[in-house]
């Protein structure tokens, strides 16, 4: 049997780039500012899901199971379950965003009456937090990734010939 010509996979630069990007999406996780923003997401979250049984509208049935849903999907999605490395996971962050924004407008977009004083109060701010964690969590991916190209260029193929 020969020996074959091609160099081992793990020399070849788009595998080192890979390596690099990951090793950057790591370091950036174990930063206290990324950590308070998947501590503070999963809280988000979680209270999201539980507050219709806090604030007290639980009879409100598809607001409660709505906020349940995004509450639970919100701290899957932000805190370390899926968010670890926030290069790869920049649409994830965004999704966040969203979900943030749903939470502010589902007292009035779901059906059904379920406008009270409570839940409007309650999902507004519940809202508000998570849209400002998910777009922290989307400037810190975008963060990461422009120093992932920045640093790609002159890396991953050597000095110059990116």
């Amino acid at each position: 049997m020969t020996a074959s010509p091609h160099s081992p996979m793990e020399t070849h630069p788009d595998i080192i780039d890979m390596h690099r990007r990951h090793e950057l999406a790591e370091t950036a996780t174990t930063t206290p500012r990324a950590q308070a923003v998947e501590t503070l997401a999963f809280l988000t979250g979680i209270y999201l899901a539980a507050s219709p049984w806090i604030a007290g509208f639980n009879g409100l049935s598809t607001l409660a199971v709505n906020n349940l849903i995004v509450g639970i999907a919100f701290a899957l999605l932000l805190s370390g379950g899926f968010g670890r490395a926030y290069e790869r996971t920049h649409s994830m962050a965004w999704a966040a965003c969203a979900l943030g924004a749903w939470t502010i407008i589902a007292p009035w977009a779901v059906a059904g009456d379920v406008s009270t004083t409570r839940s409007i109060v309650n999902n507004v701010i519940v809202g508000i937090l998570a849209l400002i964690l998910g777009m922290a969590a989307s400037a810190m991916a975008n963060r990461n990734t422009s120093r992932a190209e920045e640093r790609g260029a002159s890396t991953a193929y050597g000095p110059g010939r990116g």
